[in-house]
């Protein structure tokens, strides 16, 4: 099995958002931390890059590319939520 770079990109998309969750369990950051926000961002950016282009048709892998868009939208959420309450922090 040759690795494609597309293969290269998803695994380290993969390797983003695990090491994040790990990070998270070994209370080594916080869930509304933005280094935690932004490894789940960037890991499902990479896995929907890697699903973009493998040669497979979309329909074969809607399922995983519905969840990395979900995933996108999350961590976008999550950025914007801890953005604004660092503002309000700030303005203490």
């Amino acid at each position: 099995m040759t690795l494609q770079w597309f293969d290269v990109v998803g695994m380290a998309g993969i390797a983003f958002v695990l090491l994040a969750y790990a990070l998270l369990q070994a209370g080594k950051l916080q869930g509304s931390s933005i280094g935690y926000q932004l490894a789940n961002l960037f890991g499902s950016i990479f896995i929907l890059v890697s699903i973009f282009g493998s040669p497979a048709p979309i329909t074969d892998v809607l399922t995983p590319f519905l969840m990395q868009l979900a995933w996108i939208a999350i961590s976008l959420y999550g950025l914007w939520r801890g953005l604004i309450e660092r503002a309000a922090d700030r303005d203490r």
